[in-house]
């Protein structure tokens, strides 16, 4: 992020730009795509983000902590608030502008890697029942983003594409139903459901997790999924992820003026993260944790889970993927992405003040106590 940021604001802007925008194609006889190569990063390289997060929910799903009924009441509840108030704060600044309003799901999302990376800073200093939460938290904020993104953020459907994604679905089906431990079928087949997808008008990156989706848990025993979600997991974190932040944070401060930062798009958007996701997060679990709906978890105290809730407002990755969906004026977009970055640090720095606060001498967790005694 930070080499993107001088590089825009040296002399040498020029290359940026042009590297941020070359056009790049790939061509099958006569059948090709060509985009700028910006398009490529957030269409294409951010599948790979995306089916890793779809990996990940369903593994949470089918045997993690989201497997019981028990243990996803708070998370789940708390995901809704966290989701649900920063949309509202966006709103208060930008209802009715019809310039700014469709950009309410900008601070929605939390990003987990980030999110779990500035809690690591504590180490054994915070309860292992608190990241649990928090990642809990994150696979369905990460769930209600994409239904988001796929809803609201998508134009010019083209059923004839959609059919054609639909039945390289059902094929992936088939073969995991045929349990075939090959992956070879399921990439190629999986590039066929991301270009159906990407001419159908949704955002390809939806492709990413349905893909994910049948991806066979295990195999003869064998677990396939988690050994496919370990292996994804360092190239997207120090390879996808660093390279959409380099072609998407590149902020032209030139361009940048107390009014487009201080605009309602931008204080939305930076005060949804900072304000809206602990808001949400922390009033939502409270009222599910007072009226009986979930439990708080075990050694976990209110003002652990006030600072997790300020870390659910760690936006950066997926609130940018969102901005650059909802913004096609430049300096829009500019004033957006320094303000989400903005919330994302403060929202980093306030949780980790209150998680030191809060810091106890550990209790021991029985298996079973990850949520609940």
């Amino acid at each position: 992020m930070s080499i993107a940021f001088i590089w825009v604001n040296s002399p040498a802007v020029g290359t940026y730009d042009f590297i941020h925008h070359t056009p790049f194609s790939i061509q099958l006889g006569e059948v090709g795509l060509s985009k700028p190569l910006v398009d490529w990063i957030n269409e294409g390289l951010m599948v790979f983000f995306f089916f890793a997060v779809g990996l990940e929910i369903k593994r949470e799903v089918l045997v993690g902590d989201l497997a019981s009924p028990r243990r996803i009441a708070l998370p789940a509840i708390g995901a809704l608030g966290g989701m649900l108030a920063p949309a509202a704060i966006y709103l208060m600044f930008n209802a009715g502008n019809p310039d700014t309003e469709h950009g309410w799901a900008v601070p929605v999302a939390t990003d987990i890697v980030l999110a779990l990376a500035v809690l690591s800073v504590l180490g054994a200093r915070v309860p292992a029942s608190l990241k649990v939460f928090l990642m809990a938290l994150a696979v369905f904020d990460d769930f209600g983003t994409l239904a988001v993104i796929a809803l609201f953020y998508t134009e010019g459907v083209s059923l004839v594409s959609l059919t054609m994604a639909g039945f390289g679905l059902a094929v992936l089906i088939g073969f995991n139903r045929m349990r075939i431990s090959n992956m070879t079928p399921y990439v190629l087949i999986g590039i066929f459901v991301w270009v159906a997808v990407l001419e159908s008008g949704v955002h390809a990156t939806i492709a990413g997790v349905l893909v994910a989706w049948t991806i066979p848990l295990t195999i003869n025993g064998r677990p396939v999924l988690a050994v496919i979600e370990a292996g994804m997991k360092p190239w997207v974190a120090y390879g996808v992820v660093p390279i959409f932040a380099f072609f998407n944070s590149g902020i032209h401060l030139a361009g940048i003026t107390p009014s487009s930062l201080l605009g309602p798009a931008s204080l939305g958007a930076g005060l949804g993260l900072f304000l809206g996701k602990p808001l949400g997060v922390f009033g939502a679990a409270s009222l599910a944790v007072w009226s009986g709906l979930g439990k708080r978890p075990f050694g976990v105290s209110w003002l652990h889970l006030l600072g997790a809730s300020f870390l659910a407002g760690v936006g950066f990755t997926i609130s940018l993927f969102v901005a650059a969906l909802a913004f096609d004026s430049p300096t829009a977009l500019q004033g957006v992405t320094l303000s989400v970055i903005i919330g994302s640090t403060l929202s980093a720095v306030t949780g980790l003040g209150l998680l030191a606060a809060a810091r106890q001498r550990l209790q021991p967790l029985r298996p079973d106590e990850t949520f609940a005694r």
